[in-house]
């Protein structure tokens, strides 16, 4: 895979339950890189991935699983999954520190599965934590943004959030 990165577009927001990404995968790449960050968060939770249809329409569709290993670096590694959710976990964890997260969307806008795979850091009280993530959406709509929330509703602090078209 070639890894020339296209700008596409750039979000911020502060103090925000919910911020959407909208028109950010079309038909021009089959794959994206996001990196986004978060700093100051009051919360100790995970943080979610949820895939925009046209409209800026949330997809609710039960599809999605994910499994992502846990590296805390305090405490033993531990594995999470899930399977037929509608949303994609293990984007890594708002905390008070903030955190750092990268990640790879694999087919979005085609009529094919979706496929994720990730990777974040932060830092968990006065501990790191690590996240490495795999993820597929099995539904074959074509999604053209996506959202970032963290799984308990919480405020997500100083969110920015960077899309690339992989070329």
């Amino acid at each position: 895979m070639a890894t020339n990165l296209q700008f596409i577009k750039q979000v911020n927001a502060t103090s925000s339950a919910e911020v959407k990404v909208t028109d950010c995968f079309s038909n021009q790449y089959d794959n994206y890189y996001i990196t986004f960050s978060t700093s100051d968060d009051s919360v100790g939770t995970a943080t979610d991935m949820r895939f925009l249809t046209t409209g800026e329409t949330v997809d609710l569709t039960s599809d999605k699983d994910y499994a992502r290993h846990i590296l805390r670096a305090n405490t033993s590694f531990t594995e999470s999954t899930d399977t037929s959710v509608n949303f994609w976990r293990g984007m890594g964890e708002a905390t008070e520190q903030g955190s750092g997260n990268s990640l790879f969307v694999f087919n979005p806008n085609n009529v094919s599965y979706t496929f994720g795979l990730g990777q974040s850091a932060g830092m968990n009280g006065s501990n790191m934590i690590g996240f490495k993530w795999v993820a597929c959406a099995k539904n074959t709509t074509q999604y053209t943004g996506f959202l970032i929330k963290t799984a308990d509703g919480t405020v997500l602090n100083n969110l920015d959030i960077f899309v690339y078209g992989v070329k």
